[in-house]
């Protein structure tokens, strides 16, 4: 019989849809609102002053006024924010600052505040009622749920909370979810991410889980020690086990393992989640992309990732954006965030309403040799080539080898495989191929014997979890990147000997 929580969660999941909808199909005004609210909100802040927001009254004045910035562009205002100064680039001081490790610029402090901080929140509970008004399956919110996520202690810095966007959003849950959320907070304290995953495993083992939720790369690891204990597939462990909940990477490489993992197909919902802001969130089922968040006080810009590292690139509004075109996001938001580049491409997959997918960061990529290759590229590659096989890969990165001790230089694909493929030169062929269709300049540059095909270098078993474990970033918002245009990821796969 179904609670009467399940039985509410249904009119609720409705009236949600019904909200989400007024703003979908009003995508230009709502912008435009947005736009308007930022700007006079502002106007009185230091950023404000300092960049002419009292005569910015259209897209493009504020192109003219703003420049689009980086971390390490707005870090002079950031500081000033982290040192306690009120009405610098938000008004007031911010409730928290998530902390995060920037690749360039070593820890970042990204504000968050009253009026930012709601939006996380909505947006992560909407993706769930429209999936229940989709689907019709509101059963699990009976259940237990796991959200795998950062420590939610908190430090203090000048008066402010500090910590991981995960944790500081665990303080945050719902009250009527509280009863049913697992690890205890006890286990979620926990700092070092391996004995963490295994409390969590000792926490849910004896629980009905129904929601799991993580980034793939934890999930998989807690995932594992399940069957290691228990010598069965994860969906015989949690016999009411229905929705996976996940953001952070593109999930197609890891679909095939992870079915295998649960033993059974389960239904999933794809997150857009960043520290600046929640941006998107899978709306159907059936249907590519996420529906970008137009209403929770972020204006977005999107450039063509073709152009970005022009002199002048071109800044254009949803309005103008087209259909599977790479495009660098920027953001302005009300926690203070102008013009702001978080470094992620994306690519629309829809335009009525407006659905994006994540294809990669603007940093990531390969052009050792001029071409331009994207993660999106070679996560389809791979995808491509282990279609129709039983390959199952648990995690890869790709690295350029531009001074090979004989032949011509080549893209090197470091790979963790869960199964070694029977003939891996047909893998490499196959991946090679999908690249060449992909890529006009990867295919031109091996045409013209610039490049060589590309080589595989198998990684042994948790190789990856070791190297994450090396560099202190194993769990918490950690992820592998696809590809890198240096060899610091390869050097150091070398130097730990998990290459075989």
């Amino acid at each position: 019989m179904m609670s009467i929580k399940a039985l509410l969660a249904k009119p609720f999941a409705k009236y949600i849809y019904s909200s989400v909808q007024k703003w979908a199909n009003n995508p230009i005004e709502t912008q435009d609102k947005v736009f308007k609210n930022l700007i006079s909100e502002a106007s009185s802040t230091m950023f404000g002053k300092d960049h002419n927001f009292q005569n910015i009254k259209t897209f493009e004045d504020f192109v003219k006024h703003v420049p689009v910035r980086d971390y390490e562009d707005l870090k002079p205002y950031v500081l000033k924010v982290v040192d306690g100064q009120a009405d610098i680039l938000w008004k007031g001081k911010p409730l928290y600052f998530a902390k995060t490790s920037g690749t360039t610029s070593g820890a970042k402090y990204i504000p968050i505040t009253k009026e930012s901080m709601p939006t996380h929140i909505e947006a992560a509970r909407n993706a769930i009622l429209l999936y229940i008004n989709e689907t019709g399956n509101s059963s699990f919110v009976d259940g237990k749920m796991i959200f795998l996520q950062g420590s939610p202690i908190l430090e203090k810095k000048n008066g402010i909370n500090l910590g991981r966007l995960s944790g500081i959003v665990a303080h945050f849950v719902p009250k009527y979810l509280q009863k049913n959320r697992l690890p205890s907070w006890e286990t979620n304290c926990i700092e070092d991410w391996e004995t963490k995953v295994d409390a969590i495993v000792e926490e849910t083992l004896p629980e009905d889980m129904t929601i799991i939720s993580g980034i793939p790369s934890w999930v998989q690891m807690y995932f594992e020690k399940l069957q290691e204990k228990t010598g069965k597939p994860v969906g015989d462990i949690f016999k009411n086990f229905n929705l996976f909940i996940f953001g952070g990477v593109n999930y197609e490489p890891y679909r095939a393992k992870f079915e295998k993992l649960i033993g059974r197909k389960v239904d999933s919902i794809e997150l857009y989640p960043a520290s600046e802001g929640f941006f998107a969130y899978q709306d159907k089922q059936n249907e590519k992309g996420m529906l970008l968040q137009l209403n929770s006080g972020i204006f977005y810009e999107f450039i063509k990732a073709d152009e970005f590292f022009e002199e002048n690139p071109k800044r254009i509004t949803i309005k103008d954006v087209e259909l599977d075109v790479n495009y660098v996001l920027i953001i302005s938001t009300t926690a203070g965030l102008w013009a702001y580049n978080i470094g992620d491409t994306v690519a629309f997959t829809s335009l009525k309403p407006y659905r994006v997918i994540v294809t990669g960061r603007i940093k990531h990529f390969i052009s050792a040799f001029g071409e331009h290759v994207i993660g999106k590229e070679v996560e389809q590659a791979m995808k491509d080539a282990t279609a129709d096989t039983d390959i199952r890969i648990s995690e890869f990165t790709v690295a350029p080898q531009i001074n090979p001790e004989s032949g011509l230089p080549f893209h090197e694909w470091f790979v963790e495989f869960e199964n070694e493929p029977k003939h891996l030169q047909e893998l490499v062929e196959k991946l090679d191929e999908s690249l060449q269709k992909q890529n006009s300049y990867y295919f031109d540059l091996i045409e013209g014997k610039v490049l060589q095909p590309l080589k595989i270098t198998s990684i042994k078993k948790d190789g990856f979890q070791d190297y994450m474990k090396s560099i202190g970033k194993l769990g918490g918002q950690n992820k592998i990147p696809r590809l890198s245009n240096d060899r610091k990821i390869a050097d150091t796969l070398y130097a730990l000997k998990v290459t075989k």
